[in-house]
């Protein structure tokens, strides 16, 4: 169990950066994005850029492939999959009991 939490956690960790969320969702718009063209997108310098997905690939979250001087990144959407499993089994006890006091609960 410490060893799949450790592998959620980095994959969150991963994630949790706004310019890794817009890097992702260009991706998702535009497979085989080339590296310039996500630095022109995402707006940042091209050595934050190139942090960020040296991170998401680090991750195993997008993969780069070489193409001549240029790197075409694309998602790996399997590399989620652990950290989706672990979100949707973030659920409310089917008791309906919860952890939260009555008085938080209302207000």
């Amino acid at each position: 169990m410490e060893r799949e939490d450790e592998a959620v956690a980095a994959l969150a960790k991963a994630l949790a950066h706004p310019a890794r969320l817009r890097i992702l969702r260009l991706l998702q718009a535009t497979p085989g994005c080339i590296g310039g063209d996500i630095v022109g997108a995402v707006g940042l310098a091209q050595s934050t850029v190139s942090e960020h997905l040296r991170i998401l690939k680090s991750a195993g979250i997008i993969a780069g492939e070489i193409d001549g001087p240029r790197v075409c990144y694309a998602l790996n959407p399997a590399a989620l999959a652990p950290l989706a499993g672990f979100v949707a089994g973030l659920t409310a006890p089917a008791d309906g009991a919860c952890c939260v006091p009555a008085a938080e609960a209302t207000a």
